[in-house]
């Protein structure tokens, strides 16, 4: 699938990264993870946090997929409100949904202080704004729900937004606690971590057949080595789509220019992470050294020579956005990026599991939250290879063949 194209920024924070070598031989393992991006990186965080030793490999290099585009918004909510989720999937298990988030924050900074890689997590407040009248019923609805959960939040009015940002708008939720952080360096800095726990990590080694023996997987990769696993989590992104295609996923195009590093923040409060109602929204939020990430302005296509056709008048389109917000702050375009977007048509993200597949688990953490939710579902994946029998991961294991 192509995925991204376009100039990145995080790879030019890391001069140097981990290596790995290409398997050059047959293995049998207990869990084989196939992908190396942040979602199987995390899967191999909580199975080696249960004493297990994983076999990884990656058909390319360590995160060099969508992680190296991933703008890693750290929140709770997600593109679909809270109150919409509860039609579909009830009130419970939505609330459970909104507490294993804002768990994965939190399990999220934990991962980062053990790992020996600087990821750049930071706590960061959001503020989510009225993007227009229309939308103010619905998000005063969502903010009550919120605030009945115990979550962090305040309605801050005009007033408040007036005082404290260069720009006015009707209302917003201002929450506390949220995050951000350098994806690829989390992801480097998981692999890192999990290989020193005696995990086996191998780049440029490819999977290119699968069958099963006795209900087994058995991969071969394109070295012509084959790996017996006793489960095999599939965690290559939107690559899983060529493995199996998922009914419930859907693409769509998203845009992100990430500027030259700026002298102030003026106008700024406490440099928030900036999100809207409006969809498409677009997101804003900077970096440690000072630069300007904003995404968004997405498009509904999945083909990516009309995707990339778009890219110019989309890096003209956010840096407009920015700029009616932030007049004062002047930015130039370092990086300009398109990608493919991933989502759930229901708005959870998936464990997808298929009787065709025996003992194998796709995570499919597709959704604007995608490295929150990766946690998430990494986590439950563990507890359930590990043989955690009261582990309940039913609300996002609704795979369709």
């Amino acid at each position: 699938m192509d995925i991204q194209s376009g100039t990145y920024y995080w790879p030019e924070t890391m001069e140097e990264t981990p290596s790995y070598p290409a398997l050059d031989k047959d293995l049998t393992c207990d869990v084989l993870i196939i992908g190396a991006g942040s979602s199987g990186a995390q899967c191999a965080y909580y199975l080696a946090e249960q004493g297990l030793r994983p076999v990884i490999i990656e058909q390319e290099k360590v995160g060099s997929g969508s992680t190296s585009t991933n703008t890693t918004i750290l929140q709770s909510s997600g593109e679909k409100y809270f109150t919409d989720l509860i039609h579909t999937f009830g009130e419970e298990a939505i609330a459970k949904h909104y507490k294993l988030c804002q768990q994965a924050i939190d399990d999220i900074e934990q991962a980062c202080e053990k790992v020996r890689i600087d990821t750049e997590f930071k706590r960061r407040d959001t503020l989510y704004y009225v993007s227009q009248e229309g939308d103010l019923p619905a998000f005063q609805k969502e903010y009550q729900w919120l605030k009945s959960e115990g979550a962090p939040v305040e309605w801050v009015d005009s007033d408040w937004i007036r005082e404290h940002y260069s720009f006015e708008k009707q209302g917003a939720v201002y929450v506390k606690n949220d995050g951000e952080m350098n994806p690829l360096a989390f992801t480097h800095g998981l692999i890192d971590y999990v290989h020193q726990k005696g995990a086996q990590v191998f780049e440029h080694t490819k999977m290119t057949g699968l069958h099963y023996e006795d209900g087994k997987p058995v991969i071969r990769t394109g070295q012509g080595n084959i790996i017996r696993a006793e489960k095999v989590i599939f965690a290559a992104g939107y690559n899983d789509m060529e493995i199996k295609k998922e009914k419930k996923a859907r693409f769509v195009s998203t845009y992100t220019v990430t500027t030259a590093p700026v002298p102030d923040f003026t106008g700024w409060h406490n440099r928030t992470l900036i999100w809207e109602t409006a969809r498409p929204y677009v997101y804003i939020r900077s970096t440690k050294d000072n630069r300007v990430i904003i995404g968004g302005l997405d498009e509904d296509t999945n083909h990516p020579v009309e995707r990339d056709q778009k890219m110019i008048h989309k890096r003209d389109g956010l840096l407009q956005e920015f700029h009616k917000l932030f007049p004062e702050i002047q930015v130039e375009a370092e990086y300009v990026s398109a990608a493919f977007y991933g989502g759930m048509v229901d708005g959870l993200p998936m464990i997808g599991e298929y009787p065709e597949y025996p003992n194998s688990h796709f995570l499919l953490a597709y959704g604007d939250n995608g490295i929150v939710y990766g946690m998430v579902l990494a986590k439950l994946l563990a507890q359930m290879i590990s043989g955690d029998k009261k582990v309940d991961a039913t609300l996002y294991q609704r795979g369709q063949s």
